[in-house]
């Protein structure tokens, strides 16, 4: 070998361990974010149990129960240690994602030419955001929508032939609660994909129009796999999904505007540069 490809390969060589020097830096930042919001979230985690079942009590009184006679169960010695590091898990994960983001977006930031970050950089904000809101949907209105539902089917009271209540283990209900953030999290994420679709030209607002009745249907389709087996949740979910997919259309609609008319201002100042050529 001469001395000429040792050289090239020394030259490539470096740059790939300093992106490897700088990955592995960018994750110990991320995993150490996550694990003081997962110790954070552990310390505190029968708190934030409590307030995961405040939404039960909402519906307990939505049936016309005792709200203050909630009960839980674990049948397992050790299920709630286990359900309280799910949580911590969970809840750390959510703490520490703009963290997590942010070392994600340093990380791919020096691959992108100026314009690119300064797009990329206003979905990043967006996307906790959009997460958020879908979050606070679920526990504000869906979560003690589901469980009135569930709680009517219950037979108490003396009129009842036979005593059936609704006793949930700790592990469940907090199952419930996550699958319906995290579906509903997801699902608010799609004005984001679908917009960074459109600037890169992926997608196209009439493609997207023209899908429309496909895009239905998978709406309910996905909120049948996502969500526990009710019409409550499964409709709650498809609904803002269907919402989410026609304001994903108006906002590649904007991006193919706003492409519009750059190009247009482009082609008139090219136009206008020959013009002065031409009069010179």
């Amino acid at each position: 070998m001469s001395s000429h490809d040792e050289d090239d390969i020394e030259a490539t060589s470096a740059p790939l361990m300093e992106h490897l020097i700088e990955l592995r830096q960018r994750l110990i930042w991320a995993i150490g974010g996550f694990f003081v919001a997962f110790l954070v979230c552990f310390f505190f985690a029968k708190q934030i149990f409590n307030l995961l079942v405040i939404p039960f009590q909402w519906a307990t009184s939505w049936a016309g129960l005792d709200a203050d006679k909630v009960d839980l169960i674990y049948t397992a010695p050790q299920e709630f240690f286990f359900t309280q590091i799910k949580l911590a898990m969970f809840g750390g994960l959510v703490l520490a994602f703009p963290v997590i983001a942010s070392q994600i977006y340093k990380f791919v930031a020096p691959g992108l030419y100026r314009n690119e970050r300064h797009a990329f950089l206003p979905f990043l904000i967006a996307s906790p955001i959009l997460f958020l809101i879908g979050a606070a949907l679920v526990y504000f209105f869906f979560t003690p929508m589901v469980m009135w539902f569930f709680l009517s089917m219950q037979q108490v009271g003396p009129d009842a032939e036979v005593q059936i209540s609704l006793l949930p283990k700790v592990s469940e209900y907090l199952g419930l609660i996550m699958t319906l953030i995290l579906s509903f999290g997801l699902v608010f994420q799609l004005p984001v994909v679908t917009t960074l679709m459109a600037r890169v030209g992926l997608l196209t607002s009439e493609g997207l129009a023209d899908k429309r009745k496909y895009a239905i249907v998978a709406a309910f389709v996905a909120a049948a796999i996502l969500t526990p087996p009710d019409p409550v949740s499964q409709i709650g979910l498809a609904i803002p999904t269907i919402l989410l997919y026609e304001v994903a259309i108006w906002s590649a609609r904007m991006v193919e505007r706003r492409r519009a008319e750059r190009e247009e201002a482009a082609a008139a100042e090219t136009a206008s540069d020959k013009a002065a050529e031409t009069g010179e």
